[in-house]
């Protein structure tokens, strides 16, 4: 099924402009609708797929494979439930387009420019996508394996560090005794974090966007108390937001997003660690005796840990489990629990109001008048419908 807003098929090609990036994240932020979005990304994870569905292209060309089998991740099937083709494993060439050309592309995943193929792919469906998904389930066995080894390496590495807070660096930013609320651009993150106005609202807790989530907070109308994150996916405006700045360096003091932050004359403090900068978040909360963490949007499955398509996300896991009963995991919150209005109630709301707005008018010269005046029409009303008969 070709997706609704396809620029024109003719003679069996389906034609349209390319935009293109290797990063899946960089190519969301600027892919306009109706466009042909060009990756780079093997195993499409959720995340990456409900942002290029929200931009609303026509298709993806996928130069990797949208699912290797290394663990059954859900991208894939959201793009094609979405109505948009996803054409499949094209090679290393179709990452030689550039930004506006021209393309087409044919039933059988062929990528034409100028009516020359250019790169041959599949086109995925929903029956091949099944077979993949089964057969990346059948393999899940070697990837658990290789998760708890590397837990147990991150635990030689940093225990020190979960353990005792050996090498949480000093921040201006007070934790002690506060709630913190933790964002990351996870699954729903969002939706959650609309559904928790009201405790933002009360309880005022200590705000930190964790790399593109704080421009979530942003979104929203809240400013971000301390940015954490390799400075990777969070944008100028929220760094310049006046938040506090901590860069997730490597174990060996190495921080690339150091860069970004001193050209833009940014100061910042650097967090070396082996683990996420969600890890970091969490470590850094928790050994400056935040009293509640709060996380949105965070990785609590393995799915979720394999989605991001790296090892070190089994440090997440142990983290969590060093934090303990402190974090609070709002994720899927909303969809838990939503404020919900009978159209009764809301007619006899309306209804209260007017009677309100009435007997406080009825009080006042003005209201005295206002209601003489309708009074005078309604008649003139009822003598012209009795007039008819």
């Amino acid at each position: 099924m070709l997706h609704k807003y396809k620029k024109e098929v003719l003679d069996g090609h389906t034609y349209g402009v390319v935009q293109v990036d290797s990063r899946t994240k960089n190519l969301t932020k600027r892919l306009l609708k109706g466009r042909i979005a060009v990756i780079d990304h093997v195993d499409i994870d959720r995340v990456s797929a409900e942002n290029l569905v929200a931009c609303k292209p026509i298709a993806v060309f996928n130069a990797a494979k949208s699912t290797s089998g290394r663990y059954p991740n859900l991208g894939p099937e959201i793009i094609n439930d979405a109505g948009i083709v996803l054409i499949d494993d094209l090679g290393a060439d179709v990452m030689d387009l550039n930004d506006g050309d021209d393309v087409s592309f044919t039933d059988d995943g062929g990528v034409y420019v100028d009516g020359q193929l250019i790169a041959q792919g599949t086109i995925q469906t929903s029956s091949s996508i099944a077979y993949n998904l089964a057969e990346a389930r059948s393999g899940m066995t070697a990837q658990l394996q290789a998760f708890v080894a590397n837990t147990m390496e991150y635990v030689g590495r940093e225990q020190n560090l979960i353990f005792d807070g050996l090498g949480i660096p000093d921040v201006q930013t007070k934790f002690e005794g506060k709630h913190v609320l933790m964002v990351v651009r996870g699954h729903h993150y969002k939706e959650d974090l609309v559904t928790l106005r009201p405790y933002i609202r009360e309880y005022r807790p200590l705000l930190i966007g964790v790399d593109g989530g704080a421009d979530a907070l942003l979104d929203l109308g809240y400013r971000p108390d301390m940015i954490i994150g390799d400075m990777d996916s969070v944008s100028d405006k929220a760094l310049k937001s006046g938040a506090e700045i901590v860069v997730h360096a490597y174990r060996d003091g190495n921080a690339p997003g150091k860069k970004r932050l001193e050209d833009l004359e940014i100061p910042y403090v650097v967090f070396p660690c082996t683990g996420t900068s969600e890890d970091v978040a969490m470590l850094l909360a928790d050994g400056k005796n935040a009293s509640l963490i709060v996380a949105v949007g965070a990785h609590n499955t393995l799915n979720e840990f394999l989605d991001k398509g790296r090892n070190g996300m089994a440090s997440t896991f142990l983290t969590r489990l060093a934090v303990g009963g402190k974090l609070v995991d709002a994720k899927g919150v909303s969809r838990l629990y939503r404020a919900k209005i009978s159209n009764l109630q809301l007619f006899f709301l309306v209804v209260s109001g007017i009677l309100a707005t009435g007997v406080a008018m009825w009080g006042t010269d003005f209201g005295h008048i206002v209601f003489t005046i309708l009074r005078s029409y309604i008649d003139d009303f009822t003598f012209f419908v009795k007039g008819l008969f």
